[in-house]
């Protein structure tokens, strides 16, 4: 279709025998912000990757704009923006040092330069510390100074992996607005997280990808009708061993049991049938309960429905 910036077709990439990326075929549309949701290690990155023409496919084929990347790399480049995981800012050098380098890296210069960087400046709310040392900010500071190199040449596609790990709650929220800001300006956006809420507030459309495959796709409403009215009993607890989980999995009604971290998450069609059960068997086991929530379906009961673990896995 015409309005398809971004077409993946049967994509695969290999380390050895680690199939990374396992046929991912995937259509995303001009001005459409797509969410890639899943745990660290199911492919986020790498599939990011190829499409920014960093990696190449050891199969398949990716297209920007028409612009095959095996083919037309330095075309299809040009199309894209890219926000990477790691932080990609040289720490000695200011944010206007910085954004005046990436900008003429993108063949910017003069008048239209300075434009573009006083813009990305005020979107990244980086106005104030410009002729500070990158070295100097705090990481959420770094993450959104991150973001305006990603944009300084209005890319159609920018590409934003993780861009919310390890940073404090206002930078996050700075982040999601702007997120939100540059889509309604018209840029396709691919926003890969294993941060539930975050895909779920901001995207049209989410593809689940675990062990490199896409294993549901669809809006965030489309996908939790996959499990119906399921809910989830999220349980904060002490003293958990592997005889507890297992007794929680053979109670009636249960369909999935997942543990991580002190935090126990039951997934139930009868939430309030169930909870009885789940606080009896936990106190028969001595388990030291610190808190209990009953929560509606979300993407994160799709994903441990799917998958049977957690986004955080």
């Amino acid at each position: 279709m015409a309005d398809n910036i971004v077409i993946i077709k049967d994509l695969i990439k290999k380390y050895s025998d680690f199939v990374a990326v396992d046929g991912i075929n995937l259509e995303i549309q001009a001005g459409e912000l797509f969410g890639l949701l899943g745990p660290n290690g199911a492919g986020k990155t790498t599939t990011i990757s190829i499409i920014s023409c960093l990696l190449k496919p050891a199969s398949g084929d990716v297209f920007v704009g028409g612009y095959s990347v095996k083919k037309y790399p330095t075309k299809a480049k040009v199309l894209m923006g890219v926000v990477p995981q790691d932080i990609a800012l040289y720490p000695t050098l200011t944010a206007l040092e910085n954004l005046n380098f990436w900008g003429r890296m993108y063949g910017l210069s003069g008048a239209l330069l300075k434009e573009r960087v006083e813009e990305a400046l005020e979107l990244a709310g980086l106005i104030e510390r410009t002729k500070e040392r990158v070295q100097n900010y705090s990481g959420g500071m770094k993450r959104r100074l991150n973001i305006a190199i990603g944009i300084l040449h209005h890319p159609k596609v920018l590409l934003m992996d993780e861009p919310t790990v390890g940073i404090d709650p206002q930078s996050r929220n700075h982040i999601l607005e702007t997120v939100k800001r540059l889509n309604r300006a018209g840029t396709a956006i691919i926003y890969t997280s294993h941060y539930m809420e975050e895909v779920e507030i901001l995207c049209d459309k989410v593809g689940i990808i675990d062990h490199g495959k896409i294993i549901a796709m669809g809006t965030a409403d489309e996908l939790k009708k996959l499990i119906g009215d399921e809910h989830a009993i999220i349980v904060q607890a002490e003293n958990v061993d592997d005889d507890v989980i297992d007794a929680l999995n053979q109670l009636r009604y249960v369909d999935c049991v997942n543990y991580h971290e002190d935090e126990i998450e039951v997934l139930s069609k009868h939430g309030g049938r169930v909870l009885s059960k789940v606080v009896s068997v936990l106190n028969q086991a001595d388990v030291h309960i610190n808190s209990i929530d009953i929560k509606e379906p979300n993407l994160e009961a799709v994903f441990l429905h799917l998958t049977g673990k957690s986004l955080r896995d």
